[in-house]
């Protein structure tokens, strides 16, 4: 038994000559291990089931909806930043401040669950995920946990989320919370306020430790202050979470900003949760760490313009405007036409949308927002299969638009109309069996006929019947087959090749989809180059243009072959768009280039490609 000792005192001495980045490290192991050894490994047969329903859904809204809602972005003359939920950390109000002032004057007198589900599900909606708290760390419910809720603190008596969890079932839609886990500006061990308690987590950057242009957090830095932050998780994230389960028995958790926890404790959050309801679906921002997701699927950027290729399940979360909780001074509100074609492109991308929208103070719903979901509903009343249960296509993005698939089924998103009539299916394999447009109850037959082994044409009306996304139906004689590369069109008006689909030589960062950050960045070597695979049935003569970002002068090329144009590039703070001039390609298979002529730093949005002739 000596030699037991032995190996006992000598890991002793390894954990107290520990260094705090190995502490960390080995702390963060051993939660990892324990879940890959065991209760999330065992949870992973069950993962198909959970996820059924928001496969189906597709489309689900997102609300974010809390005490903070009621200043809408001001309070005593001082406005807050684009996120008006994040009122309280921008202002750094104090807490008492904030229960007193905020929280004391909250009565949302006219809020309607039923009305509220009943634009959602109109909407084509499927699920509802409504802040149950949000990082100020109030509770938009009774809770028992805390007195900092609804019940305690506010002027409104009743429960929101009890009404609202019965309106959903009444009218068949699932519903879920968000919960932030990692983040809380109320409890005093909490990372996150650094203004009542100097704790870690904040804007301060208290106990983070300085790494070129970011930080190394403090939980890795100052392991010994993990403690404090695991006694506000005991004491209130998880015994919340657990009393939510038993409440409202939510379909669905969405957790936010765990990186303000380490891995250990986001893990600790995530098995209790999953021991309580092992069918509850839980979000991709819950607990992540070493290069793995312990949710159920992926989680991308907030408020999205355009997507990148994801692997597996995940989800996009646009908002109405820019910012999530209602604000009286965002006014940047986007139009249906907008949101159609992002849904669209996500569910062509295997992905859920969860829109955003954020009711007012007194329990309404902004007028701007009801409008955009109105105006989705109306498209969703009449194209709505075409993105419920969908799945990712088999084909590249298409000149004219994007493609959903559903067994045999291919629905074509056509966001471009061609000129001639003539709508070509890049890259389709198979026979089709029957076309026709979807608005059409008749499904009055159009023509399709193969062009040659790789692209099928349907001889289409004149005129769009639906200029935002006239959606065409492919039933084939078998399941949808196709392949990959870009055919290009002459007959709409411009091919857009993205940086975020171009495939890249060399090493590059990428934005987060937002509108003015869609872009592949680098281009500092010369090798470096983004390129598209594409295919032309003929001869073909384009105007080419560029959608850029530089801080300086850049050269800018594109090529394919032998064919090459090239133009200076203004240093611009702004996106700019640069034309290159014209190209002329040949029928057949090449790659389409961008790159500069010598190397610099620049972002790339997009290559434009419009026919010439």
């Amino acid at each position: 038994m000596r030699w037991m000792w032995l190996i006992v005192l000598g890991l002793a001495a390894l954990a107290v000559g520990a260094t705090p980045a190995e502490e960390a490290k080995q702390r963060d192991e051993a939660q990892i291990k324990e879940a890959m050894d065991g209760w999330w490994t065992a949870a992973l047969p069950g993962r198909e089931a959970r996820l059924g329903w928001w496969r189906e859904a597709r489309f689900g809204c997102f609300m974010h909806w809390g005490v903070y809602s009621d200043p809408a972005g001001e309070y005593k003359g001082r406005r807050g930043g684009s996120y008006s939920e994040h009122l309280m950390r921008q202002l750094r109000i104090p807490r008492e401040e904030y229960l007193r002032e905020i929280a004391g004057n909250f009565d949302p007198e006219k809020f309607d669950a039923d009305a509220w589900v009943k634009l959602i599900k109109s909407a084509g909606m499927g699920y509802l995920v409504i802040t149950a708290k949000h990082h100020d760390g109030f509770a938009m419910y009774p809770s028992d946990v805390s007195t900092f809720d609804i019940a305690d603190a506010t002027k409104f008596k009743r429960d929101p989320m009890k009404e609202l969890a019965e309106a959903c079932k009444k009218q068949g839609v699932h519903f879920g919370f968000y919960y932030s886990h990692a983040f809380d500006w109320e409890h005093p061990a909490a990372p996150g306020n650094d203004w009542d308690y100097q704790n870690p987590g904040g804007d301060k950057h208290l106990f983070d430790e300085k790494q070129g242009s970011g930080y190394r957090m403090w939980y890795d830095v100052h392991p010994d202050l993990v403690p404090k932050a695991r006694k506000y998780v005991d004491e209130k994230a998880i015994p919340q979470l657990m009393e939510l389960i038993d409440k409202y028995h939510p379909e669905i958790f969405w957790f936010d900003t765990s990186g303000k926890l380490p891995v250990s404790e986001q893990l600790r959050i995530v098995k209790a949760v999953r021991a309580k309801d092992p069918n509850v679906v839980i979000n991709g921002r819950a607990a992540r760490g070493q290069g793995k997701n312990f949710g159920d699927y992926v989680n991308t950027g907030d408020n999205p313009a355009e997507v990148r290729e994801t692997e597996g399940d995940w989800e996009a979360i646009p908002t109405v405007n820019n910012s999530y909780g209602y604000s009286k001074y965002d006014n940047n509100y986007k139009t249906p036409e907008f949101f159609i074609r992002l849904i669209a492109k996500i569910a062509a991308k295997g992905g859920n949308a969860l829109l955003n929208i954020g009711p007012k103070g007194d329990g309404t719903i902004d007028e701007n927002a009801t409008r955009i979901l109105a105006g989705i509903g109306k498209w969703m009343d009449v194209n709505g299969q075409s993105i419920h249960g969908t799945s990712r296509t088999v084909l590249d993005r298409q000149a004219w638009g994007d493609s959903t698939v559903k067994a045999k089924t291919i629905y074509l998103h056509v966001f471009q109309w061609p000129t001639d009539g003539k709508l070509v299916v890049g890259g389709l394999e198979g026979e089709v069996n029957a076309a026709y447009l979807l608005a059409d109850p008749e499904k009055k037959r159009l023509v399709p006929s193969r062009i040659n082994e790789k692209d099928v044409v349907v001889q289409v009306p004149s005129e769009a019947p639906d200029k935002t996304d006239t959606v065409i139906v492919l039933e084939m004689n078998g399941p949808v087959k196709g392949i990959k590369g870009r055919l290009l069109a002459n007959n709409v008006v411009e091919n857009q090749l993205l940086g975020f689909d171009g495939q890249a030589h060399g090493k590059f960062s990428y934005g987060d989809g937002k509108a003015n950050r869609y872009y592949a960045a680098g281009f500092d070597k010369p090798s470096d180059s983004i390129g598209w695979p594409v295919r032309l049935n003929e001869a073909a003569v384009f105007q080419v243009s560029v959608r850029y970002l530089a801080p300086g002068d850049a050269t800018l090329i594109v090529q394919a072959g032998e064919q090459t144009v090239m133009a200076q590039g203004q240093a611009a703070k702004a996106p700019q768009v640069l034309e290159l001039g014209t190209l002329r390609l040949a029928a057949g298979e090449q790659e389409l280039q961008f790159k500069l002529k010598e190397p610099a730093e620049l972002s790339l949005f997009e290559v434009i490609l419009r026919p010439a002739w």
